[in-house]
C-alpha cells in the first residue's frame, strides 16, 4: 500500500494533511505550488504517480478562489503524469451553499465547481459534512460523504452531563442534521425559527421545543460570520436556558466570528480541524477536534476497496 498509495497537499490546510498522513504511516508527497511572473500559478509534482492511486488534500477555504485553482491545477498535474486514479479530498466544500437558485439570475455554484473538478481530473470525491446532502448528487463521479457528528457527539458525552441537555437546530433547514446528532447523543432536541434577511443578518423568532433550565448544544455544519450561532445562543438565553453550549464541524470563523463569540453567552464551542484555525483566532471557549484519523482510515479503505459506509454503523 504505502508503494501504490501517494498523498498531496495543496496550502489550504497542510497541517491536516500531515496529520492524515502521520495516521496512514507515509509522508506527505512532495509538490511545488509557486507563481509564475504573471501571477498564474504553477503546479509541478515532484515524484513519480504513474499508476499510483493518488489523494490530494485541498480545503476550500480562504482565499477560496485561489484554493479551488490551485486544486484544479493540482489535478491536471495528476492527469498529466499518468496518476492510476485521483481522488480530491476536500473536507470542506465552501460552495455546498450555493446549492439551489433562490434569487434571479445567479448561477448554482455548488454544481459549477462539482463540473470542474471532474473535469480537471478527479475520478472521485472524498468530503465531510457538506451544507447540503443535495449537493452530493451533483457530481457525476463517486462521492464519499464523512461526518463528523460520531467524533463531535462522542466529545459531549465524555465531558458533559447528558440528562439535562437538548440539542438545538439554528433553523428548520438544519433539523434533519442536528436529528441525526440528537440520536448519536440520545438526546431531546429543538428548533429555533428562523428567518435570513441577509448573508450576514439573521432574525429569529420563537423555540420549538423545550429549553427553559436545560443545557442546549446547537450544532451547525459550519461557523462562518458567526451571526446566526450568535443570534441562536441569545434566542436560547432569553427562552431560560441554562447553559448554551455549540458544536459545529466547519470552523470557517470569517468577518467578525471571533469578536462575536468571544462575547457570546456561550459556554463552549467544538469544532474540527476541517478548516486550519490561525493561532490569532483561537479562545479558551474554542475546542478542535482532529478528524484526521477518520480520513486516514477513509482513504486507506477507499485504497483497498473496503466500505466507507461500515465507518458510521
Amino acid at each position: 500500500m504505502k508503494d501504490a498509495l501517494k498523498v498531496f497537499s495543496g496550502n489550504a490546510n497542510p497541517v491536516l494533511a500531515q496529520k492524515i498522513c502521520d495516521h496512514l504511516g507515509i509522508p506527505v508527497a512532495p509538490v511545488e505550488i509557486g507563481r509564475f511572473s504573471n501571477d498564474n500559478q504553477f503546479v509541478q509534482i515532484q515524484e513519480n504517480v504513474r499508476e499510483r492511486d493518488v489523494f490530494v488534500i485541498q480545503p476550500f477555504t480562504e482565499p477560496v478562489s485561489e484554493h479551488i485553482m490551485e486544486l484544479l491545477i493540482m489535478l491536471d498535474a495528476m492527469r498529466s503524469a499518468s496518476a492510476k486514479r485521483i481522488t480530491a479530498v476536500i473536507p470542506y466544500y465552501s460552495y455546498a451553499r450555493s446549492d439551489k437558485k433562490d434569487a434571479p439570475r445567479i448561477s448554482i455554484a455548488g454544481r459549477l465547481i462539482a463540473d470542474l473538478i471532474q473535469t480537471a481530473g478527479a475520478n472521485r470525491v472524498l468530503t465531510m459534512d457538506l451544507h447540503a446532502d443535495q449537493v452530493h448528487g451533483f457530481f457525476n463521479i463517486p462521492v464519499d460523504h464523512l461526518t463528523a457528528i460520531p467524533t463531535i457527539a462522542k466529545h459531549f458525552k465524555a465531558g458533559y452531563d447528558l440528562s439535562n441537555m437538548v440539542a438545538v437546530a439554528t433553523d428548520a433547514g438544519g433539523a434533519k442534521r442536528v436529528g441525526r446528532f440528537s440520536e448519536r447523543m440520545n438526546i431531546p432536541m429543538a428548533i429555533i425559527d428562523k428567518r435570513r434577511v441577509s448573508d450576514t443578518k439573521v432574525k429569529q423568532g420563537f423555540v420549538v421545543g423545550e429549553v427553559k433550565g436545560r443545557d442546549a448544544v446547537i450544532f451547525e455544519d459550519e461557523i462562518a460570520t458567526g451571526g446566526t450561532l450568535v443570534a441562536t445562543i441569545n434566542t436560547l438565553v432569553q427562552a431560560g436556558a441554562h447553559s448554551v453550549h455549540a458544536g459545529a464541524v466547519h470552523p470557517v470563523l470569517c468577518g467578525p466570528a471571533i469578536d462575536r463569540l468571544r462575547e457570546a453567552a456561550v459556554e463552549s464551542v467544538v469544532v474540527t480541524n476541517t478548516c486550519h484555525i490561525p493561532e490569532q483566532k483561537n479562545l479558551d471557549k474554542l475546542t478542535c477536534l482532529s478528524i484526521a484519523p477518520l480520513f486516514a482510515e477513509a482513504i486507506k479503505r477507499i485504497h483497498t476497496g473496503e466500505s466507507v459506509g461500515a465507518l458510521f454503523t
